[in-house]
């Protein structure tokens, strides 16, 4: 069996599995999203989280803490207040973090070059810890305090997956063309200045779009890191 059959009964052996996530389901603001990276054969989705803010459980070390041994107390991919925090730290006897968690995307792909589309890094979270041994180590007022922080995250993660679905079509859509329009040897000495020319404004269209989405995320977070489209995509 070569190796893009192989591919095509992992995908479809996966995407036919239940889904085991806590929910149950993907959530719906990066359904459309996974659905994008389905519809595609060289692509196919193992877990996703559209962005989250969750109250763990937990033992601290170095204020790491380890979601596999932790008691979740709060979830929510909706805004939180402050009211629902105060009720889940009633429940909590040992050291408690508030954490804001991004877009999280794990998809299988058939070959290097179609991961690279989907590189993108950011540092764009929250994690602190409220409480030690069951006390509560900080007001509610700066609980009310990091929970506006942790909504206006949230708020700009919905903005940040519509812009990646966006600039991921965009790759998607040119990538096809490429790959519908192969190079011929017709012609070669007449049409290689046209050619040229053509790949000159696609490589300056795609790096702007590069560009821009890089400064647009960067206002935000400084110490974001994103690669959209390779170099000489």
């Amino acid at each position: 069996m070569d190796r893009r059959a192989e591919f095509s009964r992992w995908k479809a052996q996966c995407l036919s599995k239940a889904d085991l996530s806590r929910k149950g389901s993907v959530d719906e603001d990066v359904a459309e999203l996974v659905q994008l990276l389905n519809g595609r054969e060289q692509f196919f989705t193992t877990s996703s989280c559209a962005g989250r803010i969750i109250l763990l459980e937990a033992s601290i070390s170095g204020f790491d803490v380890q979601k596999q041994n932790c008691c979740w107390l709060l979830v929510t991919h909706k805004p939180c207040i402050k009211e629902d925090v105060i009720v889940a730290l009633k429940k909590a006897n040992g050291d408690t973090v508030l954490k804001f968690e991004p877009l999280v995307l794990h998809v299988q792909c058939r070959q290097l070059q179609d991961a690279q589309i989907l590189a993108v890094r950011s540092t764009h979270g929250l994690e602190v810890p409220l409480c030690h041994k069951g006390k509560l180590m900080v007001t509610e007022e700066y609980i009310d305090f990091l929970l506006k922080i942790a909504n206006q995250k949230m708020e700009e993660n919905k903005k940040r997956i519509e812009r990646f679905y966006n600039c991921l079509q965009h790759a998607l859509e040119r990538e096809a063309i490429t790959n519908s329009h192969p190079k011929g040897k017709v012609n070669e000495k007449n049409n290689s200045y046209s050619r040229r020319k053509k790949r000159n404004r696609e490589k300056a269209r795609g790096k702007c779009i590069t560009e821009e989405n890089d400064k647009e995320l960067e206002k935000d977070d400084p110490d974001i890191s994103v690669l959209i489209f390779p170099e000489d995509y």
